[in-house]
């Protein structure tokens, strides 16, 4: 029963061919597409809107330099969105449940942001690891903590991401599981957690677009940082 649990978070396979190409491939196709006409439908409207109002929020502490990474942020929130809320469903895979996916996308991420600053502005990026006015006998240590806070952030944005959406998968399923439990010996306990299940099922939707906006806004922070 414990292994069943975690079932859920093993990559799906199909004669032997690992299918999580495709099932981050997928969510793209039901986005609407752009249509060659001068008024377009409302749904692509709204899709455009919440595009630009998104882009927005996420280049307003960048200096025109750091708006070069617009397209690839936009992008990577978008894939995040509907990766999470695509896996809600019953009988579909969450890619961003694993951390190996998460850390491959936090990673190079990270390192071409701090790449970016060495190239850029090195004084000001190697600055950050030694605060001004700091006492000579502290210095090594704190560059030694400086370092360690700053190589550990793609680390942090990896199972942050992955930690929030196993949790509530976790939770969703074992909710579930004493509901379907339950009903046929105590109906009226059973109906109570269905209500929590109903609550839970709305906080993980919500969830699912914070932790991809955060994931998406901290590297435009640490990108501010190096530009």
């Amino acid at each position: 029963m414990i292994l069943s649990f975690f079932d859920q978070f093993a990559s799906p396979s199909f004669l032997g061919i690992p299918l999580v190409l495709l099932s981050m491939t997928f969510p793209a196709l039901l986005l609407p597409a752009p249509g060659n006409r001068w008024i377009t439908n409302r749904l692509s409207t709204l899709q455009s809107w919440l595009l630009l109002s998104t882009t927005k929020q996420l280049m307003t502490p960048l200096n025109k330099k750091g708006h070069k990474w617009a397209l690839i942020l936009t992008s990577l929130l978008i894939l995040l969105l509907t990766i999470n809320l695509l896996g809600l469903l019953p009988y579909t895979f969450t890619p961003t449940t694993q951390l190996s996916m998460n850390m491959a996308l936090a990673f190079p991420l990270w390192f071409a942001t701090l790449l970016t600053g060495l190239r850029n502005q090195p004084s000001a990026s190697l600055g950050h690891l030694l605060p001004e006015g700091t006492p000579t006998p502290l210095i090594p240590a704190l560059i030694l903590i400086e370092t360690t806070s700053l190589l550990i952030r793609p680390l942090a944005l990896g199972v942050r991401l992955t930690a929030n959406l196993t949790a509530g998968h976790l939770l969703i399923q074992l909710i579930s599981t004493a509901t379907i439990t339950l009903l046929p010996i105590m109906p009226t306990i059973s109906l109570l957690t269905s209500m929590i299940l109903l609550l839970l099922t709305t906080l993980e939707v919500a969830v699912a677009l914070i932790q991809a906006y955060v994931f998406v806004l901290l590297l435009s922070l640490y990108l501010q940082e190096n530009i």
